[in-house]
């Protein structure tokens, strides 16, 4: 596997750890459809949490959340609403962003943005 798979599967575990020592309940994990993935899906709060985690190794380039774009944002709504659909889903749902930072020292930072964007 390629580092910065290896890096970005990290990323998403640290996220996932992240949500479930805050009480979210993990339902699915790189969940995909058709060309688009979902990276976690959640359940807080009576609300359907759809996470897109973003990982770098440094922010020289941008912070990790700036990589979520339009064309992203599009994607996951696609995936999105095939999985509202499957579950039978009737309450609200958010779109979360989780951007980890890493450093050669495999120390992290975490932030968590909640209600990142509403596609459409």
């Amino acid at each position: 596997m390629a580092a910065h798979n290896e890096l970005g599967r990290y990323g998403e575990d640290l996220a996932r750890h992240y949500l479930e020592e805050k009480g979210y309940r993990i339902l699915n994990q790189n969940w995909v459809y058709g060309r688009a993935e979902i990276d976690l899906i959640a359940f807080y709060e009576a609300k359907l949490i759809f996470v897109e985690v973003k990982t770098r190794s440094s922010v020289t380039h941008g912070n990790p959340e700036e990589f979520v774009n339009h064309k992203k944002e599009r994607q996951l709504e696609f995936a999105s609403l095939e999985y509202i659909e499957r579950a039978q889903h009737q309450g609200e749902i958010r779109f979360d962003v989780i951007a980890v930072t890493m450093n050669n020292n495999k120390q992290f930072k975490i932030n968590h943005i909640e209600d990142a964007f509403w596609p459409g």
